[in-house]
Order: C-alpha cells, then structure tokens, then sequence
C-alpha cells in the first residue's frame, strides 16, 4: 500500500504535555506526543498514518494502516499494512501487521501476530543498527 503511493499526510496532533481520556478517530494522519488514555483508531475508509513518538504514552488498542512507535503502548496494536517499531518503543499487548520492521531495542511483551492470507509470508525487515 505504502511502497507506491504517497503516504498520508499528518493532520492532528496530540502535543507533548497533553493527556486526552477517550477514543480518538481519526483521518488520514495522526501524531501523538502525549498522553491517551483510550482507543486510537483510523478512519477505515482512507489511508492512515499514526506516529507514536518517544515522549508518548498510549494505554488502549491502536488501529491504523501504518503505525509507527517510539514511546509506550498499554494495549494491542493493529497495523493493517505496516508496523515500524523504532529503537524506544515498548509495547505491552498483541501486535498484528502485514509488515514489520524493527529496530534494535524495541520491546515487545505479546504475541506476534502476522496478518496474511493462505500461503503468504509475512513481510519482515530487520533495521540495521548505524551506531
């Protein structure tokens, strides 16, 4: 999905300092550099995009297209396409991605669940440690 077309641009953002109590829906692009406490979840009728930066915190199920995470995650994880775990996420629940890519030091307590049809592999990249 990603690999041709352009992705989605990031519209919304929770900034650093902020703590939202709720579900959030949202559309085409989301940055999160706060604190949620609730559902995260993409409009399920356009591309998505949601970045978990490193200073956020997000306790609840998270469900997008592309998902990219470098802060904490309290909850399962749903990338419909891509799941990116950068150097700092920490995940505690169930991820489930078409495509994974991981970068050293990202940890995960939870299954590992790949989303493919019969007979399909899933897509696994091992990021390169450039230290």
């Amino acid at each position: 999905m990603f690999g041709k077309k352009k992705q989605p641009p990031i519209k919304s953002l929770v900034a650093h300092g902020s703590r939202i109590e709720g579900h959030y829906i949202f559309s085409e692009g989301l940055r999160v550099d706060g604190e949620v406490v609730g559902d995260i979840r993409a409009n399920p009728d356009r591309p998505s995009i949601l970045v978990i930066s490193e200073s956020a915190s997000v306790t609840g199920v998270i469900q997008a297209d592309h998902v990219i995470i470098n802060g904490r995650v309290v909850g399962p994880v749903h990338a419909h396409e891509l799941l990116e775990l950068q150097p700092k996420a920490n995940i505690e629940g169930d991820v489930s991605y078409k495509g994974l890519e991981m970068h050293q030091g990202a940890l995960i307590a939870g299954r590992l669940i790949p989303l493919v049809g019969a007979g399909e592999k899933p897509t696994l990249k091992l990021a390169a440690n450039n230290d």
